[in-house]
Order: C-alpha cells, then sequence, then structure tokens
C-alpha cells in the first residue's frame, strides 16, 4: 500500500513538472528528449562492475536536492534553459519513482530504496 502511494505520487509529480515545463514556460521538446534519460549516467559505472561507484553516482542524480538546486540557480540567473534542464531532471526521477525505481544499494543495481516500503 506503502509502495503505491509513493508510486502515485510520483506520478502526480511528474504530471506537475510536465504542465510547467510544456505548458507554463514552453520549455523545448529537443532538450526534454535530449536529456530525460541523461540522469542515469550513473548505470554506466554498474556496468563497468564498480557497484559502490554506481550507487554513489546513481543516488546523486536521482534525489531532487540537485535539481531543485539547478532550478533555483536558473530562476536566479535569469537562464530559462537552467531551469529546464532542471526540470527535466526533476521529470525523470519523478517518472522512475512512478515506475517503482528508487535510489540504489551499494549491491548492486536491483535492489531499491522503495523495496523496502
Amino acid at each position: 500500500m506503502v509502495r503505491r502511494v509513493l508510486n502515485l505520487e510520483g506520478a502526480a509529480v511528474l504530471g506537475a513538472i510536465l504542465y510547467i515545463y510544456f505548458f507554463r514556460i514552453d520549455g523545448s521538446w529537443v532538450l526534454f528528449v535530449g536529456l530525460i534519460l541523461a540522469p542515469d549516467i550513473g548505470l554506466a559505472a554498474y556496468a563497468a562492475g564498480n557497484n559502490r561507484v554506481g550507487s554513489i553516482l546513481y543516488n546523486a542524480f536521482h534525489t531532487y536536492i540537485l535539481p531543485v538546486s539547478i532550478i533555483v540557480s536558473g530562476i536566479a540567473a535569469g537562464s530559462e534553459v537552467v531551469v529546464e534542464i532542471g526540470l527535466i531532471s526533476a521529470a525523470h526521477i519523478s517518472m522512475d519513482r512512478t515506475l517503482g525505481y528508487g535510489l540504489k544499494y551499494v549491491a548492486g543495481p536491483k535492489p531499491t530504496h522503495l523495496q523496502n516500503v
């Protein structure tokens, strides 16, 4: 039950981000498509056999701390493209949470924090 609520929460956040990105700030489709999977770069370390580095990189790119920081920086600098990049990053995280993917453990890419809820 709790996991389902967390999945729905991810879907709600994703919906809000997509609305803001495409209908409020008229974000670039090309930028969105080009960057939506970029946060998964941390998986490369897993593929190379380094679970510790893989979990650190993956988790660094899959918490809302980074995208919120990027969005705030973009607003402060008056840079629309920086705000768009932050929103895309947050959309990726929300998409993952909707699909049930969570933060990774050193044990490998399969076990996530959402499996323990």
